[in-house]
């Protein structure tokens, strides 16, 4: 199964094109209630210190994953579906490639 690991020195448009290249959909990453700045690192928007790491697996729930962003980072992110929609929260991430 294919992991995603984020680190607080990425760029969010790193983050965006690699969250993509291992699951096929996109990830909207949010600084406050605007999208971020992809050349930002995400250790530079991040509300939270802590974790410097997350890993994400297509096995997590969509909104797993999501809250996970925001327990380690401070971050809130939405998935998107194949068709560039917001995701389901319920379903799997691996699951919206199809």
């Amino acid at each position: 199964m294919s992991e995603f690991a984020v680190s607080g020195k990425m760029k969010v448009k790193t983050v965006k094109e690699n969250f993509k290249s291992t699951f096929g959909v996109g990830l909207r990453v949010y600084h406050g209630k605007k999208f971020a700045d992809d050349e930002a690192t995400i250790a530079s928007i991040r509300e939270k210190t802590g974790s410097e790491e997350l890993k994400v697996n297509g096995h997590m729930l969509v909104g797993n994953m999501e809250e996970l962003f925001k327990e380690t980072f401070g971050i809130p992110v939405q998935v998107e579906n194949a068709k560039g929609e917001l995701a389901d929260n319920s379903v799997s991430i691996a699951s919206l490639k199809k």
